[in-house]
C-alpha cells in the first residue's frame, strides 16, 4: 500500500515539474524569439527539465557517444517508449533541434503554448499533405542554417516492460533521403523500470542513451529506403537488447520483464566467467606439461 501511494505522489510531483518547466519554456521562448534566438528556446528548456527531473525526481541520464551529436545539420532518430522520452531529451538536446509533435499537444496548457513558441514541428496526422508540407518546411530549415531535428520513426510510445522496438513510419528517411541529410540513431534504455503505470512503478535511478555512428544518405535512393529503415531498426533494436533496462533504486515496484532479463543476464556471465576460466586453467595445465 505504501509503495503505492509513493507511486501516485511522484506522479503528481512529476505533473507540476513538467509544468513549471514548460511555463519556464514559455516565457524563455518569449525572450528568445525577441532576441532572435528562437531556435534555442526548446535546447534552454530541455535542460532546465532535466535538471529539474535529476534534482526533484532523481531520474538521471547516462549518455554514450554524445560527442556524435555536434555536426549539424542531422536528423536523430530514436526509441520512443513513455514520457521519460521528455527527460531524456532534456539531456540529449543539442543546441539548434527542434522535434516533431502530433497537433493536438498544441492546446495544452503551458506545454503546447511552449512548444508553439519554440519551434516545434506539429503534424496533422488527419491531413497527409500538411503533415508533408511541414516536414518540407523543417527540411529546408534544417539545411539552411545547419540545425537538426529528432523524430520518433515508430510514431507512438510503446510503453512496454519488454525490450522491443515498434515498426519504423518512414517519414524520417524520406526527409534524409530527399535532404542528403545524414540519419543519426539514438538508442535508449527501457524505462519501465523507472516509470510503468501498469506496475505502479516510478523510481529513482538512471536511464542510458547511447548514440551509434552518423549514417551518410548521399547515396540512398527512394526505392532503398523501406530496406534501408528495416535494416536500421534492427540494428538499433540489436543495441536496445545489448543496453536492456534502466537502472532502477526499486522504491516502488519493478517490472517481471526486467527482472527475468537481469536473471538471464547474470546466468550468462557466470557461464561465460567459468568458459573463461576453464581455457585458462587448460592453457596452464598445457604450459606446465610442455615446461
Amino acid at each position: 500500500m505504501g509503495n503505492v501511494v509513493l507511486y501516485y505522489a511522484r506522479v503528481v510531483l512529476a505533473i507540476i515539474v513538467l509544468m513549471v518547466s514548460a511555463l519556464y519554456g514559455t516565457i524563455a521562448s518569449i525572450v528568445c524569439t525577441l532576441i532572435g534566438k528562437q531556435h534555442l528556446s526548446q535546447y534552454t528548456t530541455a535542460r532546465f527539465y532535466y535538471y529539474a527531473m535529476k534534482y526533484v525526481m532523481g531520474i538521471d541520464v547516462k549518455v554514450i557517444g554524445e560527442e556524435k551529436l555536434r555536426n549539424k545539420p542531422f536528423i536523430v532518430v530514436s526509441n520512443h517508449q513513455s514520457t521519460l522520452d521528455i527527460l531524456m531529451l532534456g539531456r540529449m538536446f543539442p543546441p539548434g533541434c527542434t522535434i516533431t509533435a502530433k497537433t493536438s499537444l498544441k492546446y495544452i496548457p503551458f506545454l503546447g503554448w511552449f512548444m508553439a513558441l519554440s519551434g516545434t514541428y506539429f503534424l496533422n496526422r488527419s491531413n497527409r499533405q500538411q503533415s508533408v508540407d511541414t516536414l518540407n518546411d523543417g527540411l529546408r530549415n534544417i539545411k539552411e542554417k545547419k540545425r537538426a531535428l529528432w523524430i520518433f520513426p515508430e510514431g507512438t510510445r510503446s510503453y512496454s516492460t519488454d525490450l522491443v522496438m515498434l515498426p519504423f513510419k518512414k517519414g524520417a528517411f524520406h526527409l534524409a533521403q530527399q535532404g542528403k541529410i545524414p540519419i543519426v540513431p539514438v538508442v535508449v534504455s527501457n524505462t519501465s523500470t523507472l516509470m510503468n503505470s501498469k506496475y505502479k512503478v516510478f523510481n529513482r535511478g538512471v536511464i542510458t542513451v547511447k548514440v551509434l555512428d552518423s549514417i551518410s544518405t548521399d547515396n540512398l535512393k527512394k526505392e532503398d529506403i523501406t530496406k534501408f529503415s528495416e535494416d536500421l531498426r534492427e540494428k538499433m533494436f540489436e543495441e536496445l537488447k545489448e543496453i536492456g533496462y534502466s537502472k532502477a533504486i526499486n522504491e516502488t515496484n519493478i517490472p517481471p520483464e526486467s527482472v527475468t532479463y537481469e536473471k538471464q543476464k547474470e546466468i550468462q556471465h557466470l557461464a561465460s566467467t567459468s568458459k573463461n576460466t576453464a581455457v585458462s586453467s587448460a592453457t596452464d595445465l598445457t604450459g606446465s606439461t610442455d615446461a
